[in-house]
């Protein structure tokens, strides 16, 4: 049976923290139930935003473990698997199938700044490693590889192969992808520094796998909508440029720092971020208040926030 493709809102979540550290897993619940009540399609656990990279193995595959249990509806519920090399990623990867993930997310490991045809192998023989659908984050601003479409497009042959993140700064990467029309879902980044969501969107993209919807998951909904009509067109223009302020804030610091932060401060189950990872600054964190307060936002999700963690 041929893998469900993911489409619409796919949120990037947090990784929900205790205070001594350790993982907060009923955080984790009430995030979920909280994501599939406003319009989020599919979750990304331990992506980037997730602090997967400060993760432990064990605490990897607890997680992976205890989340799958919390399904909410028909949420989709992705794992980040990538590890440190290509057996390591096989080993998470067959690790989320048995334990029923509904697919996983691979990027190029960290820090070996391995060439285009090393990084298309090492997909491939992943995408090979067990019967799970999967998705390639191109994300050169964090791990330098920068696969080109030919790349991307061999890889959209797999049968395992249901979703591509895109967090390039080239649109016509994006306009190559989308006019082959491969049998996969093209999603990209919501930062509004790259500028990628509203050409993606109008090329036919098929949502955002994003970050900011853990503040604004309805808005980030709107935004992913894929285009059927003129008013799915004007709907995501419009969402996007009402929360621009938000969007620019997520974006403010080294991704999750401005999310995670301010997420504990207005109550959403965040906890604190994982050492060397330091809190947004007073002043970078109350552009984020700002824009909360602008977008009415504690009244429309009805935040409870706690002043007093502003200041930590």
């Amino acid at each position: 049976m041929p893998h469900i493709k993911p489409k619409g809102s796919f949120v990037a979540l947090v990784t929900p923290m205790n205070e001594d550290g350790s993982i907060d897993f009923e955080g984790f619940r009430t995030l979920l139930n909280w994501h599939a009540e406003n319009g989020t399609e599919a979750v990304l656990i331990m992506g980037s935003t997730g602090e997967v990279s400060m993760l432990s193995p064990e605490e990897r595959k607890a997680i992976i473990t205890e989340t799958v249990k919390m399904k909410p509806g028909n949420m989709l519920m992705y794992y980040g698997i990538t590890g440190n090399n290509t057996s390591t990623t096989i080993d998470y990867a067959r690790y989320a199938k048995a334990e029923g993930a509904d697919g996983a997310i691979l990027a190029a490991p960290a820090y070996i700044c391995a060439d285009n045809d090393a990084i298309t192998d090492f997909t491939m023989e992943v995408l090979d490693s067990t019967d799970l659908a999967m998705g390639f984050y191109n994300n050169p601003p964090r791990v330098k590889t920068d696969l080109h479409w030919d790349n991307l497009l061999k890889l959209a042959k797999h049968d395992n192969m249901v979703v591509l993140k895109e967090s390039t700064t080239r649109v016509g990467q994006v306009a190559q992808v989308c006019a082959a029309k491969p049998d996969m879902s093209i999603m990209c980044c919501c930062s509004p520094n790259l500028g990628l969501v509203i050409p993606t969107m109008a090329l036919g993209g098929h949502g955002t796998a994003n970050m900011t919807g853990n503040i604004i998951p309805q808005e980030m909904a709107v935004i992913s909508k894929p285009w059927e009509t003129g008013e799915d067109a004007f709907a995501c223009r419009a969402a996007w440029l009402d929360n621009l302020s938000m969007l620019h804030y997520a974006y403010s610091t080294i991704n999750p720092v401005s999310i995670k932060t301010l997420m504990r401060v207005i109550g959403l189950p965040s906890g604190p971020l994982r050492k060397p990872l330091q809190p947004a600054r007073p002043e970078i964190l109350q552009k984020g208040l700002d824009a909360v307060r602008d977008l009415g936002l504690v009244e429309k999700y009805g935040f409870v926030p706690k002043p007093g963690l502003a200041a930590e």
